[in-house]
């Protein structure tokens, strides 16, 4: 009867043992399936439900294996940029990385792209927090889908998402700069693959896919697959929108008929390009082949190139 149990109990450790050492392999590989805290996620990538955001940058996909077939790699260097999609977001990047590819000048000012989700009813959703809590300040960065350091691309709207502070330096950056110091270092070739993943029809993405491998070594030097989140401790985005607030202070719904921009209405005076106050004099004395009247927000008439009346003040 003794026997009988000890062999029960040693049967048991093996067990345990076991899981146990498959519950570290999977945590090493980022396939641990323990519940995580944060915001739910509706994402798959590679057929693998990503799970919610918890503290961590980015999590290995397909245990961190890169998908590339032998038809796509290559030792000749290039770039591929989709084309935006009806909603203007920006689709998959890749590219054969070389010496030949990086830049040799100093990047150039990026901020006359505006990507999906950066503004929403023309109003800016790059709004401005504590340096404590959002490094710089500013919620937003246009990310670089495939870094400025590794193709010289600049105000290329193919390229650029509206990605947190935190998904640029925290989650991308680190895979990028791996990549920058190879080829510099081996003058080898890195085949990167960069995805923008979104939920349904939201004009932010909930993070990007970024897939690495060194092509002369088979891997040897660059080998991953992970999904970098978009998020911003501390901070609640609406994906959407890009809309965002402090965590825990939703803002209240809008009264749209006192408080919404959507809801003004302007007299527009065509030639001149001023915008007038509806029922004010000065609005009311165009002609009419250059009057019109539009219900819009402020900021998009701005936008357009028109001015405000300094009489009236709109």
């Amino acid at each position: 009867m003794k026997r009988k149990l000890l062999s029960v109990i040693a049967l048991l450790l093996v067990v345990v043992m076991s899981l146990t050492s498959c519950q570290l392999l999977d945590s090493i590989l980022g396939n641990d399936d323990t519940p995580t805290t944060g915001g739910p996620l509706n994402i798959v990538v590679n057929g693998e439900k990503i799970p919610s955001f918890d503290k961590k940058a980015y999590v290995n996909v397909n245990g961190g294996v890169p998908t590339f077939t032998e038809e796509e790699i290559t030792t000749k260097s290039y770039e591929f940029y989709s084309e935006l999609d009806s909603l203007g977001r920006c689709g998959v990047t890749h590219a054969c990385i070389g010496v030949d590819l990086m830049p040799t000048e100093d990047r150039e000012e990026i901020g006359s792209v505006t990507p999906s989700g950066w503004k929403y009813n023309g109003k800016s959703n790059n709004n401005k927090y504590d340096t404590k809590l959002v490094e710089g300040g500013y919620i937003y960065n246009r990310c670089h889908l495939i870094g400025f350091q590794l193709a010289g691309e600049n105000a290329n709207n193919k390229n650029l998402v509206t990605g947190t502070r935190y998904l640029n330096i925290e989650g991308m950056l680190p895979f990028e700069n791996m990549i920058a110091d190879y080829v510099k270092e081996t003058k080898n070739h890195v085949m990167f693959r960069v995805t923008p993943i979104y939920d349904g029809d939201n004009l932010v993405p909930s993070g990007i896919h970024m897939e690495g491998y060194s092509v002369e070594d088979d891997g040897d030097g660059i080998f991953f697959n992970v999904f970098a989140y978009n998020v911003q401790p501390g901070i609640e985005i609406n994906y959407a929108t890009g809309e965002n607030w402090l965590s825990g202070e939703a803002p209240e719904p809008e009264d749209v008929t006192t408080q919404n921009p959507d809801t003004i209405t302007y007299v527009l005076n065509k030639n001149s390009k001023k915008f007038h106050k509806s029922g004010s004099s000065c609005g009311n004395d165009i002609k009419p082949e250059n009057r019109e009247e539009r219900t819009c927000n402020r900021q998009v008439l701005i936008d357009e190139g028109y001015s405000p009346c300094g009489t009236c003040k709109p």
